[in-house]
């Protein structure tokens, strides 16, 4: 599976380069280093080349290769637009993923509640957070960018004695002008899982 993924992420990169657009750096909101572009993705060091997409020192050439070189590719010169928020399914030709994103974007997180809410000034760190808008519900919210013009806001609510626990992931309004819908599923798959990974 590697090998298939790598061969999609080289394909994407010859599209990006060939030719380059002038202004890809305004596009993914990353500094230029000549023919290289680096801003952080995922809450890593990310740098785009002509020959391969790094996150950290290691090659992306998972699912999260993908993801970036689809950012790369779509990622239009708007600016991020976060609110209001939007749910997932919200956005034209979401439902084939709705039922995919509600389980391992938003339920994945129910058993983390407490360990994020104990760890929100880490995530917020890594994932450069901020606060939500000021009307926002749940006991517990923030706002991460996974990718520099994507912008996914967290709503947390602890178990009580009436209710479980529960989870709410919501989309930048204008997401969808930077990635591909099935994209923006993973997006938010993959933020989740690194929330976890955080506060494991």
């Amino acid at each position: 599976m590697t090998d298939n993924y790598e061969k999609i992420v080289q394909k994407n990169l010859k599209k990006l380069y060939d030719p380059l657009p002038p202004d890809l750096d305004q596009r993914l909101g990353a500094t230029r280093e000549g023919n290289r572009f680096l801003f952080d993705a995922f809450g890593q060091p990310c740098t785009i080349g002509p020959d391969r997409i790094t996150l950290g020192t290691e090659t992306a050439s998972s699912i999260l290769g993908i993801l970036i070189s689809l950012y790369a590719l779509h990622a239009g010169t708007d600016i991020c637009v976060p609110a209001p928020f939007r749910a997932f399914k919200e956005f034209d030709d979401s439902m084939p993923y709705a039922g995919a994103f509600a389980t391992h974007t938003e339920q994945v997180l129910v058993p983390h509640v407490m360990s994020v809410k104990n760890r929100l000034e880490k995530i917020s760190f890594t994932l450069h957070g901020e606060n939500p808008p000021a009307d926002t519900p749940g006991d517990i919210a923030f706002v991460v960018y996974p990718l520099p013009k994507i912008a996914l806001c967290y709503i947390l609510y602890e178990a009580d004695e009436d209710f479980p626990a529960a989870v709410t992931c919501l989309y930048s309004s204008n997401a969808d002008r930077f990635m591909p819908i099935d994209g923006l599923a993973d997006v938010g798959e993959y933020t989740s899982k690194k929330i976890i990974d955080l506060v494991a």
